[in-house]
């Protein structure tokens, strides 16, 4: 659906598609997979403001009740060396995205497994229903084998059999006709940064290269989720670069979550729900910029 659906007011929308229907997803289960590295203490501080602007353009679309979890990887005592974040208060690995700002990341560690955190993270409780159930990965590394026995198809089957869509920042570049992209989606959408804090789609974006083994490790995997991946040397690049990679950031994963499948919804009826819902939460930030 073109992201350009705004120029349509939301009551002509709904007497064409929508009929008044709901959407498919109530409510998301997110997962933060966070490297913990000595280079990572700005992504650290980032994710926090992504997570407060995503949650809020979720509520927007009807999309509420929506639970935050994180596992840091390199430092901790668990599989890997990661560990589990008790974000809902002693003994509650989810809670909101008010209490999500709270956590503390360290950056002293140096062996980084994000395959060892999404192995971890598919151990918790995570909600049945029509939960939209998402990860997001963030590191400058590809991959350090610190939790043996993990493949690339075994941690893929881990997530696709649960629906779980990864979308993974990283050090990977992408680019749309020649113009280096913030992210790339598993649809070949690009997302460009447009000079001004906002961004740009062009179809039949590409992955040009990773550092080390990311592409195969990272990017890869986030594509065949139904995901997507981004450039984390953008984000880093700051100014409105940076505004822009936040902005199709959050306006990629609430598109994602609203039209992720979950068992027993019909395909057709899953569409119109996600489209109503998209126009409503376009509908939201044009009201709010007026």
């Amino acid at each position: 659906m073109s992201l350009f659906v705004r120029t349509m007011s939301i009551p002509i929308f709904s007497l064409l598609v929508c009929g008044g229907a709901s959407a498919a997803i109530t409510s998301a289960d997110l997962m933060v997979l966070m490297d913990e590295s000595g280079s990572m203490s700005g992504e650290q501080n980032w994710i926090k403001g992504a997570i407060t602007s995503l949650d809020s353009d979720l509520m927007a679309v009807g999309v509420t009740g929506n639970r935050l979890a994180s596992v840091g990887f390199s430092v901790g005592r668990g599989p890997g060396r990661t560990r589990i974040f008790d974000v809902g208060g002693v003994g509650a690995p989810f809670g909101t995205a008010a209490e999500f700002q709270s956590l503390s990341y360290s950056t002293s560690g140096g062996t980084e497994d994000g395959w060892a955190a999404i192995n971890v993270a598919n151990s918790l409780a995570f909600r049945s229903g029509n939960i939209g159930r998402n990860y997001i990965l963030v590191t400058d590394e590809d991959r350090d084998n610190a939790l043996a026995g993990l493949t690339y198809d075994s941690v893929l089957a881990s997530m696709t059999s649960t629906n779980t869509l990864l979308n993974a920042i990283v050090n990977a570049n992408f680019s749309c006709g020649g113009v280096a992209a913030l992210g790339i989606d598993s649809k070949g959408n690009g997302y460009t940064a447009n000079g001004a804090g906002g961004y740009g789609v062009c179809a039949g974006a590409t992955v040009r290269n990773g550092a080390g083994t990311t592409v195969a490790n990272y990017v890869d995997l986030a594509l065949a989720t139904g995901g997507a991946a981004w450039n984390l040397n953008l984000l880093r690049a700051g100014g409105a670069t940076a505004d822009s990679f936040t902005a199709a950031f959050t306006a990629i994963k609430v598109q994602e979550i609203v039209a992720q499948p979950t068992a027993g919804v019909p395909e057709p009826s899953t569409w119109i729900m996600s489209s109503c819902t998209l126009a409503a939460f376009a509908f939201s930030r044009r009201r709010r910029r007026a």
